[in-house]
C-alpha cells in the first residue's frame, strides 16, 4: 500500500481507495475485534494505521463532497472522543478545547 504523498494527502492514494474506506465505513456494522479483522482483510493494514488514514480522509474536502452525512458524522465522534479524552478548558479557555482549523467560532 501507498502512504500518500509527503503530506499524507488521501488524493494520492488510487481515486478507488480513499472512495473504498468511505464505503467500508458507511457499510460495515461490526466493532472491536471484529471490525478490525474486516480492516486487516479487506485494506490489508492494521486498524491503528487505517484510523489514521480515515481520521485524515474525513478532514478533505473530497471526502465531505462524496458523503457529506457519513463525514460530518465521523467528524462529530472523533469531536466527541477528543472531549472525553481531554476535558476541560481547551486553548482559547473553550470546553472541551477549540476545533482544529477554526479561530474565533467562524463557520
Amino acid at each position: 500500500m501507498a502512504n500518500g504523498g509527503p503530506s499524507g494527502n488521501p488524493t494520492s492514494e488510487p481515486d478507488l481507495r480513499w472512495k473504498d474506506v468511505l464505503d467500508f465505513e458507511r457499510e460495515v456494522r461490526a466493532s472491536g475485534r471484529a471490525k478490525e479483522l474486516a480492516v486487516r482483510e479487506r485494506f490489508g493494514m492494521s486498524a491503528a494505521r487505517y484510523h489514521q488514514l480515515l481520521n485524515r480522509l474525513i478532514d478533505r474536502p473530497e471526502a465531505l463532497a462524496y458523503d457529506p452525512v457519513l463525514v460530518q458524522r465521523l467528524r462529530r465522534l472523533r469531536e466527541a472522543r477528543r472531549r472525553a479524552r481531554f476535558p476541560g478548558p481547551g486553548p482559547l479557555g473553550l470546553v472541551g478545547g477549540a476545533r482544529r482549523g477554526r479561530v474565533g467560532g467562524a463557520r
